[in-house]
Formats: C-alpha cells, sequence, structure tokens
C-alpha cells in the first residue's frame, strides 16, 4: 500500500487541530456516544467523530429524545454535532442554546440527506439548490457560533440529480457565509447510494473553494480506498461512512495509513465477537442494557457479514435482548474463522427524487427572492 504524504499543518476544523485528517460520518442511529467511543478506542483521539443528526427544530423544542442524543463521553473533545433544518431561524434558535449551554463544540450543518421524504420538500441534499435559502441558513449558524469559537462546517452532495448540480455553487457560498470547512459526498441525491462515488467532483471543489479545507466523502471502505482518495483529489481529508459499518476498526487502519505506520491486520470472528461485545457493553452503559441491546440489533447483520454463520444462529443475534444471551451467542461461533474480504457497501438502485423545483409555473428556478447566490 503506498503512502500519501498528508501537508505538514493538520487539519483545523477552527481551532481544532484534526490529526489524522479522518472524520467519522454523522450517521443518524448509529454514531451515538457508544459506537464514536469504540471508533476513537481504535482511531486517534485527535480525529473528528460527529455525533449523529438531530433537527434544530426539535432542539430548540427541547424534545426529549433530542437533548438525550447530545450526549458526550466525559474525554470526548471537541463535542461535535450535527444540525438540519429548512428554516434560518430554528438554526439560530437552536445554536444560541448550543452556545448559551455550552452543548457542543463544533457544528456540523446537513445538507447531504438523500431520502425521498427529505428531499421531495426542498430539504436535505436538495436543499442548495435553493441558493439564497442555503445561504441564510448557512449565514444564520455561522453569526451565532463564530463568537462563541465554535466552528461550523457544512456538508453537502453533487446536488440534486445529474441535470442538477449544486456542489460548486454550495462550496463557494458556504465559504463566503463562514463555514471552516466543507465536506462533499461525491454522489448526487438520486443516486442515494448506488454505483460508485464520483471522486473528481471532489477534486473540482477542491480547485473552487480555495481558502478553507475541503474534505471528501464516498466509497471509503479500506485505508488504502482513503489514500487514494487524497492522493487523486487532493482532497484535507476525508470522510468515513458506511465503511465503518461494523468495523470499527478501519479508524486503526486509516490512522496507521496516514501516519507511515503498518497497517493492523482485519480481526478474525474471534476479536469482531470481542468488539461486538464491546459495543453492547457501552450501549448498556449509555441507555441501559434493555434499550442499548435492542439497539445493537440493526449493527448484528455488519459485524457478522461475511463469516461462516449459520442462518438460525443469524437470527438468534437479530433477537438478542440481554447482554448474558449475546454472550452465550458469541461463545456458540467459530472463534478461529479467518479475516473476511473488505465489504464494498450496497448496491441499491438509483431513487427518483419528486421534481420539486420544477413545479412551480414549469420554471426550474425555485421561489426565492433575487440575490447574490441567485444563479444556477
Amino acid at each position: 500500500m503506498g503512502y500519501v504524504t498528508m501537508p505538514e499543518q493538520p487539519l483545523r476544523i477552527g481551532p481544532y487541530a484534526v490529526d489524522p485528517a479522518v472524520v467519522l460520518a454523522p450517521m443518524a442511529g448509529i454514531t451515538n456516544v457508544a459506537f464514536r467511543t469504540l471508533c476513537r478506542e481504535f482511531g486517534s483521539p485527535t480525529s473528528l467523530y460527529v455525533n449523529e443528526m438531530i433537527t434544530a427544530r426539535a432542539l430548540v423544542e427541547r424534545d426529549p429524545k433530542t437533548m438525550e442524543m447530545l450526549t458526550f463521553g466525559a474525554d470526548e473533545h471537541p463535542r461535535s454535532t450535527q444540525l438540519y433544518t429548512v428554516d434560518p431561524a430554528n438554526m439560530r434558535e437552536a445554536v444560541k442554546i448550543i452556545v448559551a449551554e455550552g452543548l457542543a463544540d463544533h457544528i456540523d450543518m446537513n445538507f447531504g440527506c438523500p431520502v425521498p421524504k427529505v428531499t421531495r420538500k426542498g430539504g436535505g441534499a436538495a436543499l442548495p439548490y435553493k441558493r439564497r435559502l442555503f445561504a441564510d441558513i448557512v449565514a444564520a449558524a455561522v453569526r451565532h457560533a463564530e463568537p462563541a469559537g465554535i466552528p461550523v462546517t457544512v456538508k453537502f452532495r453533487v446536488g440534486i440529480d445529474d441535470e442538477h448540480h449544486t456542489y460548486l455553487d454550495a462550496g463557494r457560498i458556504a465559504e463566503a457565509e463562514g463555514a471552516v470547512a466543507v465536506a462533499l459526498h461525491a454522489r448526487t441525491a438520486a443516486q442515494r447510494y448506488s454505483g460508485q462515488a464520483d471522486w473528481s467532483r471532489i477534486a473540482r471543489l477542491k480547485e473552487a473553494v480555495t481558502t478553507i479545507p475541503v474534505l471528501g466523502n464516498g466509497d471509503i471502505f479500506s485505508a488504502a480506498d482513503a489514500l487514494k482518495m487524497v492522493e487523486q483529489t487532493g482532497c484535507d481529508g476525508v470522510v468515513v461512512g458506511r465503511g465503518c459499518l461494523g468495523r470499527p476498526w478501519l479508524f486503526a487502519e486509516l490512522h496507521a495509513a496516514f501516519t507511515g505506520a503498518e497497517i493492523p491486520e482485519a480481526p478474525g470472528l474471534g476479536e469482531v465477537s470481542r468488539i461486538l461485545m464491546r459495543h453492547a457493553t457501552l450501549l448498556a452503559e449509555h441507555i441501559g442494557e434493555d434499550k442499548g441491546v435492542r439497539d445493537l440489533r440493526k449493527h448484528m447483520a455488519w459485524y457478522l457479514r461475511g463469516f461462516p454463520i449459520g442462518a438460525d444462529l443469524r437470527k438468534q443475534f437479530a433477537l438478542v435482548s440481554r447482554l448474558t444471551e449475546l454472550a452465550d451467542l458469541i461463545a456458540q461461533l467459530d472463534h478461529a474463522a479467518p479475516t473476511r474480504p473488505t465489504p464494498r457497501g450496497r448496491a441499491a438502485g438509483r431513487g427518483h427524487l419528486a421534481r420539486w423545483c420544477c413545479r412551480r409555473a414549469g420554471s426550474t428556478t425555485p421561489r426565492t427572492p433575487p440575490c447574490r447566490w441567485a444563479r444556477n
């Protein structure tokens, strides 16, 4: 495996050095404090591990589940969370709460969600098409976070579909409105997670955005993938999402790759079993054994994928409800089973996005007031 020379100065997200330049992507229902702790145990404590997305409106309304999601480990620093909204006013009020109550040290903004129920209303990955609204939301966050020393970053996709690319404007707008870094998932919203991420888009964004770091996201399933992305695009760091599902040790591989150390061998089933139990224990400590073990069920297929395990035993893992039950099931595994191949993600088909942007009297121009970001 090759070694890519990173800049002498580490990636900086505002006042925070991110070294190596590896970021755990926020993933709804996944990157809670338990999973972030597990990833940090394998990776570098000075990389960045982002909390799962919360909605600005839910934070403003102090939804109990949302407030619970804003939980961080005692040694977790910076405390990084992601906000989502389609309303600048909600973003403003949410950031004011975060600042006043010291709830986080870094705010990431989500404009990358490809879920149809979000995009069909013009939110998520579709929102940057409305340049004025996008600029207003970013500005609202920066205006209230920056004086408190809280850096704001922005994550987005290439665009809505192949006919509606927004990423270059989104990057320039975020840069102009005061974001300290941007991250690009190199797919359109219509692609969701299908096909191959187009890393050339990351390279183009890096050329367009010149004063703040540009991070790359999409199809990083191994240390080799991360090195290749940096080499091909010149990006300042990598954002890892689906590649670490059921594989938190990927952060150990990434740390080694970016520091020139020997890449550790991927674990066999015996070691994966130990990691699985550690994850379960962390969840139980975080939200109680009942909820924690039930939450772990979604991770079972990811952890056990590719190993020789019978269908009946897999089903039992998927229905586990107690730590003792999990330990008994783990004891039935063949701990000598060798390392599995590196997964390459799911091959879901392309999605169809409702053309909300084309429903305005036959126009493809969003109905927002004219402004400096009004160009298409």
